[in-house]
């Protein structure tokens, strides 16, 4: 995980590997309620495997001959996993559907139904996980520890930090490319995105980046595979205003990430958020997650501020995870918490060589975010450890928008 070292349990690790396939890593959502079977909307129950959702609710769109925006999901899921979710088409019926296996690469249908409301990001409860830890020191002894890490967990709650899905699991760039967004440098953002390559990129998309670097657009583009779909958009953009006026200045560049799916060009500064909430967490782990310090911005269960503490409830009130601690997802207008916590976060921005109102990026200011205070810590539930042959398989429910390797990382004592 980036911007992160600190761990809260002090049980041994297991140590291991992760994601050695597909089927270590299963993922079930949970949404906040079930289709009814009446109404003009369709939800589509799938199962996916290397495939991102955003990737196959585009390739729906295209085949049905439909905008993306009619097209719904309550979270993202990852490529490198088996994941269950519902999707959403609105005003269609399951019978002008087409053959959906026929269409969808790598996804099985489940389940057809149709519901009076559309599906939108953030409608689900959390998500059910079942990943399989290979490889790991002494699996007899391992699922003990893990348990006990779990029975910990469960106590103090675990570090709400973000996973590396956040910032790109092969590539991890979104974070950069956001960085460079707030700091108003838009040409460096899309060299960052469309260029860049890293070591443990295949060697096609390598060349294709380091061609791009050099300034060679076309052969770059040429090059692309199919799954750098937004890469291609970006550098045809550019290619078009260079082929019209003779040269590409900063509203080219403006074009060529307007050109990109509105989920994947809010994520940029969204993920440097997220980078920046990871290194202030990171810090407030080393004093503890579960406990109030005098300063701190209190939220309850609905994620609504607490602003009056009642200092002598509010200890037994973060034991039953009704009130939590929280951390900032910068932003232009979210506030400093003060005490211990907020001279956390004003080091962090102070060491970014960038203040709040950076977060307003007036050059895309449709990207821009105001920020929000988020729990330093989520509940885990439902936790469960079995052992494999050659490692241990754990079990557990997490709330939405926490990451199973806050978990993993825990009992495993490494970054994941």
């Amino acid at each position: 995980m980036l911007n992160v070292e600190t761990f809260i349990t002090q049980t041994k690790g297991t140590g291991g590997l992760i994601r050695q396939s597909n089927e270590d890593f299963f993922v079930d959502e949970v949404p906040l309620t079930l289709p009814s079977g009446e109404g003009p909307n369709t939800w589509i129950h799938i199962e996916k495997e290397g495939r991102t959702t955003l990737d196959v609710v585009l390739d729906l769109a295209r085949e049905l001959h439909i905008s993306r925006k009619r097209t719904g999901f309550a979270g993202m899921k990852d490529r490198s996993a088996i994941t269950r979710q519902w999707l959403c088409i609105s005003n269609i019926t399951p019978e002008e559907l087409p053959d959906l296996s026929e269409v969808l690469h790598n996804v099985k249908v489940l389940e057809i139904k149709q519901n009076q409301k559309k599906l939108r990001m953030g409608q689900l409860r959390g998500n059910k996980f079942k990943i399989n830890i290979r490889n790991t020191n002494d699996p007899k002894e391992d699922k003990i520890r893990a348990q006990e890490v779990l029975d910990s967990l469960t106590v103090t709650g675990v570090p709400n930090y973000y996973g590396y899905q956040r910032f790109g699991e092969v590539r991890s760039t979104t974070h950069l490319v956001g960085k460079c967004l707030v700091e108003g440098d838009i040409k460096k953002a899309v060299d960052t995105y469309i260029g860049s390559p890293r070591d443990e990129e295949h060697n096609q998309p390598y060349e294709a980046r380091k061609l791009y670097d050099e300034g060679k657009f076309e052969e770059s583009y040429n090059l692309m595979p199919k799954s750098m779909r937004y890469e291609k958009s970006m550098i045809k953009e550019l290619m078009i205003s260079k082929e019209k006026h003779g040269e590409i200045v900063e509203k080219d560049y403006i074009r060529a990430i307007e050109s990109l799916p509105k989920p994947l060009k809010r994520m940029f500064v969204n993920a440097y958020e997220s980078y920046l909430f990871n290194k202030i967490v990171n810090e407030r782990a080393k004093v503890g997650i579960n406990k109030y310090l005098d300063g701190d911005i209190i939220i309850d269960q609905d994620e609504r501020w607490v602003h009056e503490i009642n200092e002598d409830t509010i200890q037994k009130d973060l034991d039953n995870f009704t009130l939590n601690p929280t951390a900032p997802l910068l932003g232009s207008k979210v506030p400093f918490a003060e005490g211990i916590q907020g001279d956390i976060e004003r080091k962090v921005i102070e060491e970014e060589n960038i203040d709040k109102e950076s977060f307003e990026c007036p050059k895309t200011p449709k990207l821009g975010s105001h920020g929000v205070r988020r729990s330093i810590r989520f509940k885990i539930e439902d936790t469960n450890v079995e052992e494999l042959d050659d490692g241990i398989s754990v079990e557990f429910f997490i709330p939405r928008g926490c990451y199973a390797t806050a978990v993993l990382r825990e009992i495993m004592k490494k970054n994941v």
